[in-house]
């Protein structure tokens, strides 16, 4: 992920999750399929209705093939079938994938190369057409045409030849090694072994798409269904998306989506400001609207707090996501690991939490993993400097590095203000390393020259700031971009910015793909994760809490750790 908006292919996803998407606590029962009725608005969910979604980013580039979503997507999911997908429950249960399309997780062969898929029966497009396992293997060929870009990238990187094919426009044969040998059955065949490949079969590339009426760039504006919506309007390339009951859809194939209301109209490109206003008010049919996208700001928060009935509205969500101070070790003074240990210690993760808006928004972090199981969280503070720094232990660092006297460095930062990598971030870390003798000049710079220096390797400078979310929750896709030396990209996007090439990191990573066992995997990224903390090549600081109302009338909220917001394809509104 990495951050909202595009940073990059991969923080992208991060991006898109957190803009459309958060654990301790989430907003709900703990088993909500149990009982069928999550929080929200009193009464037994029902069917009817119109949902209405208010967001700030539209719903853009509507064809499975370009979106780069987890789980399925939110908005996504309701016409988007896939493979697997996220368990629609609350919290911890919800990090969890699931069968689909498929009947299981998949079938691995003992190396973890070759995965194994059956098709459900029953399974029909909105016209009422079977779908097959041929119309899977098109929907992913067709994500690798240069014109249809913006998906994940793992299968490309992952399928053997997906390196270098062009997608069906151009190569009519296909890819080999997706093989259907009959209408229920699907295989991949890997370059190297992927335990998490049930995770990346949620993705939206995975969705079936009959070859005879794709209509290249412009499917988008009219998809055909797999899910319980189709599409009936889709206006300014996403930013009025209405969506009605698909008559094929049926529920006895799909244990994941309760599709309660009879339409949902998203509509799009509104201030974050006015959402909240908005929903607050919950007049009309605003009593019946939720936000994918918009966060409460501190602020707003606070106004929210002081009132029990707006307060009773707020959906509380953990989305796997880390917000850090990077180092360039290539760059003097941050070669010395001392140095880079003395900013750990001099930190003051308190005064930053209330920059990003109070322990409501932010919860302080010292592993680089999320706190979640699911990612394999492993306790560790390699440089215990308490909640508001030690900078007595920061001087003591900074003279054995050859630094009595202190020293001044710049820290590059994002002049967005998104109280994550913006100015409020970075004066409090100025402000805190300046008592442990530390003078930080501060060096903002634009949203998209923030992203193109930092993620440059000829110009990511030694001392920024920077975040890193799930494209799933585990591991693999959370630890392997960061510190897999084999990642390390000299021209184009590079994540590795400590550019660590560890041999015995490297290895560890292989290993683990190997696990198909996902609970012993995730415990070994935790120990990857404190092996290499010691570093300190990065500096946890807070991983966010996302905080959003929903309209009064909104029934059965289920927020899990996977997404970290409301999941629309469980809400009521009657």
């Amino acid at each position: 992920m990495r951050q909202p908006s595009v940073i990059s292919r991969r923080a992208a996803a991060a991006a898109a999750v957190l803009a459309v998407v958060a654990g301790a606590a989430a907003c709900g029962p703990e088993d909500s399929k149990a009982d069928g009725s999550g929080s929200g608005a009193p009464g037994k969910p029902q069917k009817g209705s119109t949902l209405t979604v208010l967001n700030s980013r539209p719903q853009s580039d509507f064809d499975p093939a370009r979106l780069y979503t987890s789980g399925g997507g939110n908005v996504p999911s309701l016409v988007f079938r896939t493979l697997t997908t996220r368990n629609r429950e609350d919290g911890a249960a919800g990090a969890k994938v699931v069968p689909d399309l498929a009947t299981d997780l998949g079938t691995p062969s003992k190396n973890a190369t070759v995965w194994t898929y059956t098709l459900k029966d029953g399974l029909k497009f909105e016209d009422g057409t079977p779908i097959t396992s041929a119309d899977i293997k098109y929907g992913i060929e067709r994500s690798f045409a240069a014109e249809l870009s913006g998906g994940a990238p793992y299968l490309r990187d992952w399928l053997i030849g997906g390196a270098d094919y062009q997608g069906p426009y151009k190569d009519k044969k296909g890819l080999d090694s997706i093989e259907t040998p009959d209408a229920k059955t699907i295989v991949f065949h890997l370059n190297k072994p992927e335990g998490e490949f049930p995770f990346l079969a949620t993705q939206t590339q995975t969705t079936p798409v009959p070859k005879a009426a794709d209509t290249g760039t412009k499917y988008e504006e009219h998809p055909i269904s797999s899910g319980p919506y189709k599409v009936v309007k889709n206006e300014g390339d996403g930013e009025r998306l209405v969506l009605e009951r698909n008559p094929h859809w049926s529920a006895d194939t799909d244990e994941e989506r309760k599709a309660y209301p009879d339409r949902i109209d998203v509509r799009s490109g509104l201030d974050s400001a006015v959402i909240n206003q908005r929903l607050s008010a919950s007049r009309g049919a605003d009593a019946a609207a939720v936000t994918t996208d918009t966060n409460l700001g501190p602020a707003e928060l606070a106004k929210v707090t002081g009132d029990k009935k707006l307060a009773d509205r707020v959906g509380t969500g953990h989305f796997g996501y880390t917000n850090y101070i990077a180092f360039n070790p290539k760059v003097k003074p941050f070669d010395n690991p001392k140095v880079r240990q003395a900013i750990a210690y001099a930190v003051d993760r308190s005064s930053v939490v209330n920059a990003a808006g109070g322990s409501s928004l932010a919860e302080p972090a010292t592993t680089f993993l999320p706190e979640q199981a699911a990612f394999g969280h492993t306790p560790y503070d390699h440089f215990p400097a308490g909640k508001s720094g030690d900078p007595a232990k920061a001087r003591e660092l900074l003279k054995e590095a050859g630094h009595p006297r202190g020293l001044t460095v710049t820290l590059t930062h994002s002049n967005d203000k998104d109280f994550a990598t913006s100015p409020e971030i970075a004066t409090a870390i100025q402000e805190a390393l300046k008592k442990a003798g530390i003078t930080v000049r501060l060096q903002g710079l634009e949203d998209n020259a923030y992203s193109d220096t930092i993620h440059d390797v000829k110009s990511e400078p030694g001392f920024f700031l920077a975040g890193w979310g799930a494209d799933w929750p585990s591991g693999g896709p959370f630890f392997a971009p960061i510190f897999d030396g084999r990642q390390i990209v000299e021209d184009g996007y590079n994540f590795n910015s400590g550019l660590l090439d560890d041999p015995a990191v490297n290895r560890e990573i292989d290993e683990i793909n190997k696990l198909t066992d996902l609970e012993a995997a995730a415990k070994r990224w935790g120990a990857l994760d404190r092996k290499v903390g010691e570093q300190a090549l990065t500096v946890p600081l807070f991983h966010p809490v996302y905080k959003r109302l929903y309209g009064e009338a909104v029934k059965n909220v289920v927020i899990s750790d996977w997404t970290g917001v409301l999941d629309v394809s469980q809400v009521a509104v009657k």
